[in-house]
């Protein structure tokens, strides 16, 4: 009996664990099912497996946020402000998403819960359709997480794979939720138009379920095989092109299409926005690099046009790592980029 004495505790510990976590009665009642026929396995076989598949089952059930959500800030000006310190232009984007917080702040107080709209932005890479997302949940208040859809083929990496399958797990989107810790995050599906072509059509099944309000709030993860109530996430999806998504998951959207950036919108959020960002991360500040008017127009377009912002930050990333280098070396402290030396500053491949 002495030998059991380790294997009861480790049975004890798990009921413990349930007990304080306020789970749904029907789930709670079920895992508590499962540890007391765990205790009646103590005294046979097979303990230890049986024991490992239960107890990585209670960690997932027991840190999902089934009642723990976050307080939403909707305060317009906030909102604004948080939105236009990180992206510059973007106005409709910026307009809908203070629309949605002035219906949220007006039905508050009302007991039915506001119905999210599922914004798609659509656009060419680059052009900042993940980090608008982000800003969203910031201004809001909300945790953030992003599912990545490029190469997605299996709709069990959505859905969960059964328990009954070794090394079973949940799917993405359980798994966001325990990552953030709350039911009403913001979750963004990105790219869910590059999802395999042998998939395509089983995980765009997958999407209705998420997205469709009528639906999601029942959404059952094979692993965890409980429903879970998915109606208060705000869903963001992005993609380059919608040619490749189902009839039935862009009929739950509302696409905005963002913009591709002129050089005039480039040299603006390279200036303000990018730049203070880059010479923070380098180690470098406002007075080590000073950057001539004139030769922006040079930093937007090294090596042609780009729709997207990406080779700008790289350019800029560029530029102040070989400052930075220069710095090190003793070369000075303070450099001025213009029209006669930006060319050692800039890539020539």
């Amino acid at each position: 009996m002495d030998n059991l004495a380790p294997l009861i505790s480790e049975v004890n510990e798990l009921e413990k664990k349930i007990n304080s976590v306020n789970l749904p009665p029907e789930l709670k009642d079920k895992s508590l099912q499962m540890i007391q026929r765990l205790g009646r396995m103590v005294r046979y076989g097979e303990y230890s497996t049986e024991y490992e598949k239960t107890a990585h089952y209670l960690d997932w059930i027991t840190n999902l946020p089934w009642q723990k959500r976050s307080e939403d800030i909707l305060d317009l000006i906030n909102a604004k402000k948080v939105l236009d310190s990180n992206h510059y232009g973007l106005g409709e984007i910026k307009e809908r998403l203070l629309e949605y917080l002035s219906v949220l702040s007006l039905r508050k107080n009302k007991s039915e819960v506001q119905r999210a709209p599922i914004l798609c932005f659509v656009g060419l890479v680059g052009t900042g359709k993940t980090t608008i997302a982000s800003s969203i949940a910031q201004a809001m208040g909300r945790k953030f997480a992003r599912v990545p859809f490029g190469g997605l083929g299996d709709p069990l990496d959505l859905r969960g794979q059964s328990r009954l399958r070794p090394d079973a797990e949940p799917g993405l989107i359980i798994k966001a939720l325990r990552r953030v810790g709350t039911k009403n995050p913001v979750i963004l599906l990105d790219e869910i138009d590059r999802v395999t072509d042998e998939g395509r059509s089983s995980v765009m099944g997958v999407l209705v379920e998420l997205l469709d309000p009528e639906q999601n709030k029942t959404f059952q993860d094979h692993f965890i095989d409980y429903p879970f109530d998915l109606s208060e996430v705000l869903f963001i999806t992005t993609c380059n092109n919608i040619g490749s998504i189902s009839t039935a998951v862009m009929d739950r959207l509302e696409p905005i299409q963002m913009p591709s950036y002129t050089d005039e919108e480039k040299i603006n959020i390279g200036k303000n926005y990018v730049l203070p960002k880059v010479l923070k991360e380098n180690g470098l500040n406002a007075e080590t690099v000073k950057i001539d008017q004139e030769v922006w127009a040079k930093i937007v377009r090294p090596l042609g046009y780009d729709a997207g912002i990406r080779t700008l930050e790289r350019t800029i990333d560029g530029i102040c790592r070989k400052i930075a280098k220069m710095v090190i070396e003793g070369k000075g402290k303070s450099f001025s980029l213009n029209n006669e030396n930006i060319k050692e500053f800039l890539p020539t491949w």
